[in-house]
């Protein structure tokens, strides 16, 4: 019988793809799914966590470190109960290339005027459309964590104009930022919004009416754009609505929402200048989540400080 710690896994994602990923993970290690209603978990020292059951705490009450299935952690700080154990949240090179893969493609179909063609294209309309050069746009990215950096770069690479902001200022070559007091001044220069925060107290509904009101209008764009694929908490969702239908935005490419699935009948559905994806921005990769988890339980289990803790106080 190994001494290593067990590990209980609570992920609500696809139980087929967790299965293949645990084939060639935590060799050593006793692997428990919460989803077993019968298996004793009292023994487990971790958890990987998604979305947990309410009443996985009860039931493993040894537990010595969280980890989260995803880049955010809200969804884990929210549970009832929480016990006062050390969050690590995932990062990893999957993780981050995933996203700015996204941001990219969001800022680059606004850029080109992606959904009004598609719209000329299902009208049968051939019809040629103004598109400005990406040095012309300038993208302000909110939040420049990990995920927030490395879009940075990868919109530089295309040509953007680029700046930052972020709750306390980061020093990024070759990229203005500005800190939580200068938010105005960064919306006035920004023709494309890419959000990128955490969920907090500060950042619930910051993307709202006034918000919105503050984006540069008249850039090359016309109207300004908003891309979100951070949290759905941050964005009021009437007030979003409300910009795109007064013109106050001119387009909005939205993976996050308030409540999640987006019922049917949602107007984001059928709005032409509107791109909707289903929280698969940045999805995470199983494996490297396994990869990343194991690799810290072992640096636990060495005495080492575990890497990417969460601080509550802030979050994240």
């Amino acid at each position: 019988m190994s001494d290593k710690g067990a590990v209980v896994i609570d992920l609500k994602f696809e139980r087929r793809e967790v299965d293949q990923a645990l084939t060639k993970a935590f060799a050593g290690r006793k692997v428990l799914h919460a989803s077993d209603k019968s298996a004793d978990l009292s023994e487990a020292r971790y958890a990987v966590l998604w979305k947990p059951d309410l009443d996985l705490f009860r039931r493993a009450p040894k537990l010595e470190v969280l980890f989260s299935g995803g880049a955010g952690v809200d969804s884990i700080l929210a549970v009832p109960g929480l016990p006062d154990l050390p969050i690590v949240r995932f990062v990893d090179e999957t993780l981050t290339t995933r996203m700015s893969e996204w941001v990219v493609l969001q800022a680059l179909s606004h850029l080109r005027q992606v959904p009004a063609y598609l719209g000329q294209q299902r009208s049968r309309i051939w019809r040629e459309l103004s598109q400005p050069e990406a040095g012309d746009v300038t993208v302000g990215v909110m939040g420049l964590g990990v995920l927030g950096q490395d879009s940075v770069r990868k919109l530089k690479i295309m040509g953007f104009d680029v700046i930052g902001w972020s709750r306390s200022r980061k020093d990024i070559d070759g990229v203005e930022t500005f800190d939580g007091s200068e938010l105005d001044a960064f919306l006035a220069r920004t023709d494309i919004l890419v959000g990128l925060l955490p969920l907090t107290d500060e950042t619930r509904g910051i993307f709202n009416a006034s918000l919105f009101g503050k984006l540069r209008q008249g850039g090359a764009l016309g109207k300004p754009v908003f891309v979100n694929a951070g949290r759905g908490g941050s964005q009021v969702e009437t007030d979003l609505l409300a910009a795109l239908e007064n013109g106050i935005l001119g387009g909005a490419s939205l993976d996050v929402f308030e409540n999640e699935p987006l019922v049917s009948d949602s107007p984001f559905w059928a709005m032409d200048n509107v791109i909707v994806t289903p929280h698969a921005a940045s999805a995470s990769d199983v494996r490297a989540l396994f990869r990343n988890a194991e690799a810290q339980m072992e640096r636990f289990e060495r005495g080492e400080k575990l890497q990417h803790l969460v601080d509550r106080m802030i979050g994240y």
